[in-house]
């Protein structure tokens, strides 16, 4: 499953979920000493309701109704497994950490990992994508009376809001923070039922 194909399952998976986006999903989060993380969890189960096979077009209807309509694209193995009635299962999971590093010494940057597993010859169509970025940033300032800290990344200077007052007192100028976001699909289609 390639990154285009993840980028197109995540879009597929908001708009299936419809209304009932909130409901379908997990969020969890939690702080330690200078750490802090926060993950959600989406799960969409989608029925095939049409294939085009000249023009790979898969029609999925959602649990509220919702159609959308999406090209399988060559790098979509066992395509011609697929069949009207078929269930499409989507799991999409993101994770945010923060981790403070006392003092610095970690080199300002931005690094992205991706990998991708698809379906072998002869299963169904299916497989799971995942995508993780680090960026290491500069402590350059910290604003007591807001409760804010400046971060100096890569590429841009943000202002970070700590709410959370003994985190805040951790922190100082000098300090970096290493955030890592991860993000990962898994596409999985059931055979429909026979009757």
């Amino acid at each position: 499953m390639s990154k285009h194909l993840a980028s197109v399952a995540v879009v597929v998976a908001l708009a299936l979920a419809g209304p009932a986006f909130a409901q379908s999903g997990a969020v969890m989060a939690g702080t330690g000493p200078g750490a802090a993380g926060m993950a959600q969890t989406v799960k969409i189960s989608a029925t095939i309701t049409a294939i085009d096979k000249a023009t790979r077009d898969v029609t999925l209807k959602g649990p509220q109704g919702n159609l959308v309509t999406v090209t399988a694209g060559p790098d979509v193995k066992n395509f011609d497994k697929l069949k009207v009635g078929d269930q499409v299962d989507l799991q999409y999971v993101e994770a945010l950490t923060l981790e403070l590093k006392k003092g610095g010494g970690l080199v300002v940057a931005r690094t992205e990992k991706t990998d991708a597993v698809g379906a072998k010859k002869g299963e169904m169509p299916g497989g799971a994508v995942g995508r993780q970025v680090t960026i290491v940033a500069d402590v350059v300032a910290v604003d007591a009376a807001k409760q804010v800290v400046t971060l100096k990344g890569p590429k841009q200077t943000v202002d970070l809001r700590i709410a959370d007052p003994e985190q805040f007192k951790r922190i100082a100028k000098g300090d970096q923070v290493e955030a890592t976001f991860t993000q990962a699909l898994a596409v999985a289609v059931d055979p429909s039922m026979k009757k």
